[in-house]
């Protein structure tokens, strides 16, 4: 598995994206960049395995008060594969690589769930109920 940046203007008609998730990522980041901005590394990317892209992750833009958000999303069909997990890692350790010191965070709902079990396996610790935007 490896990790791919999704570009500020990706060509949509390619034929990696051409599953309806992938189209619905593209459009997503053609609303979201802009407000978020591309500033590399802190941007999204496509999780790529066998020569599909089986899901998404980012930060969910750059560093502020020495803290970073990050989000990670496996489409349906390849989930229970260690996808996530790949994902939660590789980001900390861009992160990491960036800024040793930085403080990661993750949003996810509060009962425990596959995404709050990927958290804990990486040292996650939870912290507060926190409404989001």
């Amino acid at each position: 598995m490896k990790l791919i940046t999704i570009q500020i203007n990706e060509d949509k008609s390619k034929t990696i994206f051409s599953s309806k998730d992938c189209q619905d990522l593209l459009e997503a980041y053609k609303n979201y960049y802009p407000i978020i901005g591309f500033n590399l590394p802190w941007v999204g990317y496509f999780i790529y395995k066998d020569e599909k892209i089986v899901g998404s992750c980012g930060f969910t833009g750059k560093p502020t008060n020495g803290q970073v958000e990050i989000a990670y999303w496996t489409f349906k069909e390849f989930e229970n594969k260690g996808i996530a997990s790949f994902a939660c890692q590789e980001l900390i350790k861009i992160a990491k690589k960036e800024n040793e010191k930085i403080k990661i965070i993750a949003k996810t709902a509060p009962e425990h769930n596959a995404s709050t079990k990927i958290l804990e396996k990486n040292n996650f610790i939870y912290s507060e109920i926190v409404q989001d935007e």
